[in-house]
């Protein structure tokens, strides 16, 4: 096979390898559910800050976190800066710098982050309190979730009216993780 003709190949067997990893991952999690939008719209300069995470979808690169937290804020470029903490098992801290961009400037409450360079995924606002004191943060394939708050410790009761809202948007919540916040 000529050269030219073998790199061809490979960009169309990527190309259909990417295509159908985008149809697998395009599903919400229950079923053939339509995926959840927005509830409501996001004032960035209200959403940044910090963000204690309560529970979440757990995740290879979340493996074993405790004591999560994620604060946003606004860089001169106009996009969010993201930095992501966690405590390991082994007590150690790690963090994950990140940025992030809103693409959806009619809402607010779609955006994109990125902590590898070129590479964005969703992160969309599902709902959160009108007074920003709590989040739900999920992306389209509904492989991801976490559910977040400004107070480390809400109280049981908070915590239990947050997952019956993630089960109401559609999600399974049998498979969140609870997060042990200090």
């Amino acid at each position: 096979m000529p050269r030219s003709l073998s790199k061809l190949a490979i960009i169309a067997l990527g190309a259909l390898v990417l295509g159908g990893c985008a149809a697998v991952f395009d599903k919400h999690p229950v079923g053939n559910r339509a995926v959840p939008q927005p509830a409501k719209p996001v004032e960035l300069q209200r959403y940044l800050g910090r963000w204690y995470e309560l529970a979440r979808y757990e995740q290879g690169f979340q493996k074993g976190c405790e004591g999560v937290t994620a604060d946003y804020a606004l860089r001169e470029d106009g996009t969010i800066s993201v930095l992501n903490s966690c405590r390991k098992p082994n007590g150690k801290v790690t963090q994950a710098k990140g940025k992030a961009k809103v693409v959806d400037t009619a809402t607010g409450a779609k955006l994109k982050v990125s902590f590898f360079g070129p590479f964005y995924g969703n992160y969309w606002v599902l709902d959160r309190a009108d007074d920003y004191s709590w989040a739900i943060i999920g992306e389209p394939s509904g492989r991801y979730l976490w559910i977040l708050s400004r107070e480390a410790n809400p109280g049981e009761a908070a915590v239990e009216a947050l997952i019956a809202r993630t089960r109401a948007l559609g999600y399974d919540t049998t498979m969140l993780r609870r997060t042990q916040q200090p």
